[in-house]
């Protein structure tokens, strides 16, 4: 069964004057038509911009956080061959090192000591300078250029649980990427061709009890570049999901739920990602690694198992035809979050 999405073609705010949702912010759109006014909801209000970039040689991330009574920084990465993995959080309550735009485009950052992390918006890219003093010992600098290609279109929807608990999410993918990543003396160059990143926006108002399930993928594949975003659990029930698929830039939306059927007992064993009624979407995820990510500080309870892997399958165009995926590079991941 499909659900009924309305599609938003004009901006709107996300939040009417007293910190509600709005009804006519209800529905997806190809382009970032929402503006985040969130107010109010003291200590429910959750905000972060995720970035995640493959390259040849490794994947790596960077997210500013704010959870209205802390900020939660965190940068990683993975070399896929060495399987060498790092990540340093930070969290600060109360923080006013921090700036999150009600926008997508646009400009956040976070100072410290410890950690710095900025994304600067300007002529349709972004530019990303992370610099961490102590990482694993050694010095840690990122500096990467992400292009927004025109006529590109972008995954942007609320979720309506109900009008004072609700989420809007952009999900960008298959935005070139070019730069580096200086780790010690290591440095890691990443090429437009064959380095993509994907931007995960997230402002809502969200329970004290949260937990989802989230797939992702932006890589070339069989001549085309492909991008994959499925979500699960947090959009059950709502009559909208998170779930698209990109060819070459194009969007192909998908009005029903996926199903994520893995072993919660071992997560590296393959997952299998389906829509619930139909068969157009049918792949399956082999993990190579797993990241898993546990905070317990009290007001903040969160665990995360985020799998690096390869999707084979399909999914299904609005003609019928079936997208063929080949060892498609991405990630997938269950998070429970008490926040």
């Amino acid at each position: 069964m499909q659900h009924v999405e309305r599609e938003l073609t004009d901006p709107v705010m996300l939040c009417d004057a007293k910190g509600q949702l709005n009804p006519n912010a209800i529905g997806y759109a190809r382009q970032p038509l929402i503006e985040c006014n969130l107010r109010g909801n003291f200590l429910r209000k959750k905000k972060w911009n995720y970035w995640c970039v493959f390259g040849e040689e490794i994947m790596f991330s960077a997210t500013i956080s704010h959870l209205d009574y802390a900020a939660v920084c965190f940068v990683y990465f993975l070399n896929y061959e060495t399987q060498r993995f790092y990540e340093k959080t930070v969290v600060l309550p109360f923080t006013r090192h921090i700036k999150l735009s009600n926008h997508v485009l646009d400009n956040s950052f976070f100072y410290h000591d410890e950690m710095s992390i900025q994304f600067d918006y300007s002529e349709n890219k972004t530019h990303i300078k992370v610099l961490v003093d102590d990482f694993e010992g050694e010095s840690l600098q990122a500096d990467l250029g992400i292009v927004y290609p025109s006529a590109h279109e972008t995954l942007n929807v609320v979720i309506p649980r109900n009008r004072q608990t609700f989420q809007f999410t952009a999900k960008y993918h298959s935005l070139p990427v070019s730069g580096s990543v200086k780790i010690g003396s290591q440095r890691y160059e990443f090429e437009q061709d064959d380095s993509y990143a994907i931007l995960d926006y997230g402002r809502g108002i969200w329970p004290r009890e949260s937990s989802w399930n989230w797939a992702m993928a932006s890589q070339r594949c069989l001549g085309k570049i492909i991008g994959l975003n499925f979500g699960g659990k947090w959009t059950d029930g709502t009559g909208m999901t998170e779930n698209a698929f990109f060819v070459n830039g194009k969007m192909t939306k998908i009005h029903e739920d996926v199903l994520f059927r893995y072993n919660r007992e071992n997560f590296k064993e393959p997952w299998l990602i389906h829509t619930k009624f139909s068969d157009d979407v049918k792949l399956t995820f082999t993990p190579f690694f797993e990241r898993v990510s546990k905070m317990d500080a009290k007001l903040v309870k969160s665990e995360v198992h985020q799998l690096f892997g390869y999707y084979n399958g399909y999914v299904r165009d609005p003609d019928g035809k079936k997208v063929k995926i080949l060892q498609l590079l991405g990630a997938i991941e269950e998070h429970d979050a008490k926040w």
